[in-house]
């Protein structure tokens, strides 16, 4: 069997060795390859080439490259008059790494506006968990009245931040930590928050859609940079008001 779909497709399986097909010339929608596994070093392997593996229980692992994919440069987070009332009133609070576990397990079982559905399987999240204890997967958690109350995950490397997943359990929250994360990204001179496939949510906070060629193109030149590898705890964020 060398393919999933039909002949046209060609979809290959991956082999042993961490050797992907070239993204540049997967469909548009992205998807490249499957099989494999999630040790960490596959999964190294897919993020400095500008993969990521997404599918469902009954599915191989999938491994997905789309054209065009969506980023969010730290600068361009857009905060509408609604959203800036929230944060003006507070009430709540941000921290960095402190339970990535829990976020995980949260991502993998509430529905998020904007997500990919039902996809987080127990063992994505163990091998994403494996990635925080390296120090390249990280969290970002809000509090509520000293509850947590949304989050997100993701993998940092070179001066990309390649987004997973997030959740609110009120309303806002997952929001919060997506500003709470850009700023921070920003301060330290993060090129692109990865945002992985367009939608309405995720576009109205600022994202934009690039092509796949320039993606790759940027991520290389990012790759190049110093890693904030290791635990980020000690990350803070309190925020700022600009005015209108």
């Amino acid at each position: 069997m060398s393919s999933i779909f039909d002949e046209e497709c060609l979809i290959p399986p991956l082999r042993r060795d961490l050797v992907f097909p070239n993204p540049r010339y997967a469909a548009t929608e992205g998807l490249l390859a499957y099989g494999g596994d999630l040790s960490p070093s596959r999964l190294l392997t897919a993020y400095r080439k500008g993969i990521f593996p997404w599918y469902s229980a009954d599915d191989p692992i999938l491994w997905w490259s789309p054209d065009p994919r969506l980023v969010l440069y730290p600068e361009q987070f857009k905060v509408s008059k609604s959203f800036r009332r929230v944060l003006r009133n507070g009430g709540f609070s941000v921290t960095f790494d402190h339970a990535f576990e829990e976020v995980i397990r949260y991502c993998g079982t509430v529905p998020r506006e904007g997500q990919r559905g039902t996809w987080l399987l127990e063992e994505m999240q163990e091998a994403y968990i494996e990635l925080h204890k390296m120090g390249f997967a990280h969290s970002v958690e809000v509090y509520f009245d000293g509850a947590l109350a949304g989050g997100l995950y993701g993998v940092a490397m070179g001066k990309t931040f390649f987004g997973e997943s997030m959740f609110s359990l009120r309303s806002n929250a997952s929001k919060i930590a997506f500003k709470a994360l850009s700023d921070v990204l920003g301060l330290r001179s993060y090129d692109f928050i990865d945002c992985q496939v367009s939608n309405e949510h995720l576009l109205r906070l600022g994202a934009t859609a690039i092509s796949r060629d320039s993606f790759l193109d940027r991520l290389e030149k990012s790759l190049e940079k110093p890693s904030d590898l290791g635990g980020w705890q000690d990350f803070s964020w309190e925020y700022r008001d600009v005015g209108e």
